[in-house]
């Protein structure tokens, strides 16, 4: 049995596939845990694999992936940590690869979806590696300030879908509109669109995204 760093929980496809399986990994936001994301998947192809991480690190109820860096100005403005982001990122990566080895997941056919921390983490990792991942869902977060002027190989065509709330008091909707912009300068296949919701996702919301899922994965 291989060794996964982050604990997890992973759901088998009701309808597998003969060799190697397409899956979605999905990582939850700040104060959540591996549970939070499932209900969204649940809509999901029945062909996919479900691996949904837990963050590294407790916070009150739940866990996070790093601690906020307010110097910038506040939450509004507020950045990852830098070393808690890299070392939680290291560990997505590496409990990505050992679940392709455990779970006889297609290593091309890894999908990323992430709500606010998460939905950060992903395009970090999107950045750094275009082509360990076949799609991003980016729900409600930002392209840190780390990587907003990387311009990585691979990244061309790459679909992604980034979703924001026009009433969202955590992680205003600028911010992701900001990501979405940098991602088609990049050349990535952007979808992007604000929804008039707070800081969760809602039914129209999770529509788009099931669509764009189905399309992709």
């Amino acid at each position: 049995m291989t060794e996964i760093p982050l604990e997890h929980v992973h759901v088998e496809p009701s309808e597998p596939v003969g060799g190697p399986a397409p899956a979605v990994v999905l990582l939850h936001g700040r104060g959540s845990n591996e549970q939070d994301l499932l209900q969204l998947s649940r809509e999901f192809p029945d062909h996919l694999h479900v691996v949904s991480l837990r963050a590294p690190d407790r916070l009150q109820g739940g866990y996070t992936w790093y601690e906020l860096d307010l110097s910038a100005g506040g939450l509004h403005e507020s950045q990852p940590h830098t070393e808690q982001y890299e070392r939680s990122r290291e560990l997505v990566r590496e409990s990505i690869a050992a679940a392709i080895t455990e779970y006889g997941l297609d290593p091309g056919r890894i999908g990323l979806l992430g709500f606010s921390q998460g939905a950060i983490t992903s395009l970090s990792l999107l950045i750094e590696n275009p082509d360990d991942y076949a799609w991003v869902v980016a729900l409600h977060g930002y392209l840190a300030e780390t990587h907003a002027t990387l311009e990585p190989d691979g990244i061309a065509d790459k679909p992604v879908f980034v979703a924001a709330g026009s009433m969202d008091q955590i992680i205003p909707s600028f911010r992701a509109e900001r990501a979405a912009e940098r991602l088609e300068e990049l050349g990535a296949d952007v979808t992007a669109q604000v929804y008039d919701a707070p800081h969760g996702v809602s039914p129209g919301e999770l529509a788009d995204v099931v669509s764009f899922v189905e399309t992709h994965a």
